[in-house]
């Protein structure tokens, strides 16, 4: 379904900025350069006629956006979190995008729980709400478990959510084929694989028992953490289209205004934000990855309360380390240090000169260092660091885009908290402790013993694969077999010298 066809749904959506009026205030927000708001206004404006109407009681980009259906919404959703990008007034507009968005009817949850549960809402709650909140995928409902008396909160997905999905994203897939195909240069960034990364983690949305097994693992890695929760999840009131998990009581993040009317400390919770982020992905290599304001909740005590598991993202152990790497070489102005590790990771061309991008890095970190928040231009700095990845032939990292997207919202979401916050001074503790625990000594030990556990598992057929190679070492015709027999031979010898290294280790640490 990716054919030319979808020309038509793109000339629409372009057609629905232009009618709506949020061409205009879109370009301006984002502070487009002259020719490119001349260039959308003129081929905007001869098939404005074609675009979707919407809400006209909405705020021009707000009312596009919620016409033009979910992967729009969503991403107005990563826009509201960045005032320094869209300006404060649009961030706001955008807010609703988040939570506030129009509710299907009960009629219709009613059947959704009655198809997917087995049972009518009467049998299974004493009671049941009007939706509390409305997203672009499912809306929420506070209800009281019959049989325990528990306060509830049951996420329903909206009806024929996934065939509207299906439909934005294979035109989506559209526009970025003929991206490739129209700017060879833009391959370098992989449009393509960029859409299929987003559609898969959509896919993972529209499947309930995906988010309710994401929240399960979030809480398990999470208990510990002081000041940050996750709702208890309900295995028998959770199904496909719908998930059901202990009510969090709490005032939404969003709500600045009431929170420090409350009495909490907004300044520490905006270091708190990045910090938690920080501490899941490196410690864990498993984070939110949709951490907007709509998504979190403020206890009384304080505690941070996260929800809407749906985009959960994964990182290996070493994507781990050089992600901290790069982080504090940026904390301690170690440019060249940042470049090196760009090169030892692949993220750079091996022919590109190592000095050059250290100082194309340094353009980057320098203005950032020591500047009040306030006056450092979000988009500017991202419009710079796009030129500096282009000039250095640098691909898009399909496997880091979760992860710098959710690094983007959450800076966006603490200084919405604190507008002065650096997000380098906040980030400097929790990348040192992981640099601590995982780069140094401890790390050493802790990676020769997990390759030594991968060598006991070979140890039953050791004394057989010496007693191979020394035999095909004595026999004369066997000479083509000689290095091989002497790498099984190194084999064993390094397991030896790993398992010596791990007792010593043991024993420092």
């Amino acid at each position: 379904m990716r054919g030319p066809h979808n020309i038509w749904r793109l000339v629409r959506t372009g057609a629905t900025f232009e009618r709506t009026g949020a061409m205009k205030q879109a370009l301006e927000a984002l502070d487009a350069p002259p020719m490119l708001r001349i260039a959308a206004r003129v081929l905007g404006w001869p098939f404005k006629w074609l675009g979707l109407r919407g809400d006209p009681t909405q705020p021009p980009v707000l009312r596009a956006l919620t016409a033009l259906g979910p992967a729009y919404i969503k991403f107005g959703q990563i826009l509201s979190t960045r005032p320094d990008v869209v300006g404060d007034e649009l961030a706001v507009e955008l807010r609703v995008l988040q939570d506030k968005l129009p509710a299907f009817s009960m009629a219709e949850a009613r059947l959704m729980i009655e198809q997917e549960l087995g049972q009518t809402v009467d049998e299974l709650f004493s009671s049941f709400s009007d939706p509390v909140a409305a997203a672009s995928i499912a809306q929420v409902h506070r209800a009281t478990v019959r049989a325990t008396g528990k306060d509830v909160a049951v996420k329903i997905l909206r009806p024929h959510i996934e065939r509207d999905f299906r439909r934005d994203i294979d035109a989506f897939y559209f526009a970025a084929s003929m991206i490739e195909l129209l700017s060879p240069s833009s391959r370098r960034l992989h449009p393509t694989e960029v859409v299929t990364h987003f559609d898969g983690v959509v896919r993972g949305e529209l499947d309930l028992r995906m988010e309710a097994s994401a929240a399960a693992e979030y809480a398990a890695t999470t208990e510990n953490d002081a000041g940050f929760s996750v709702p208890a999840l309900d295995w028998n009131l959770s199904a496909r289209r719908v998930m059901t998990l202990d009510w969090a009581k709490g005032e939404s993040l969003g709500n600045v205004d009431a929170l420090a009317a409350q009495g909490h400390d907004l300044k520490e919770m905006g270091a708190r934000v990045i910090q938690m982020f920080l501490r899941h992905a490196l410690r864990d290599g498993y984070f939110h990855a949709d951490m907007h304001q709509g998504n979190l909740k403020v206890a009384a005590n304080g505690d941070l309360i996260a929800l809407d598991f749906g985009i959960m993202g994964r990182i290996d152990e070493y994507t781990r380390r050089v992600y901290a790497e790069i982080l504090i070489g940026f904390i301690r102005k170690d440019y060249r240090k940042v470049a090196e590790v760009h090169f030892e990771a692949g993220y750079v061309p091996a022919d590109q000169d190592v000095d050059e991008f250290a100082q194309a890095l340094r353009s980057v970190g320098e203005p950032i260092f020591g500047a009040d928040a306030n006056n450092i231009s979000m988009a500017r700095l991202l419009a710079h660091l796009f030129d500096v990845t282009e000039r250095f032939g640098m691909e898009t990292r399909i496997e880091l885009i979760l992860l710098q997207r959710t690094m983007v919202v959450v800076e966006g979401v603490a200084r919405s908290l604190d507008a002065s916050l650096n997000m380098w001074d906040v980030a400097q503790p929790v990348v040192e402790k992981y640099i601590y625990d995982n780069i140094g000594p401890r790390a050493i030990g802790r990676d020769l013993l997990a390759t030594l556990q991968v060598l006991a598992r070979f140890g039953p057929k050791l004394p057989q694969l010496a007693e191979t190679a020394l035999v095909r070492l004595s026999e004369p015709e066997q000479k083509p077999t000689v290095e091989p027999a002497i790498g099984a031979i190194g084999y064993i010898g390094i397991g030896v010298i790993l398992a010596s290294l791990v007792v010593i280790l043991a024993r420092l640490l």
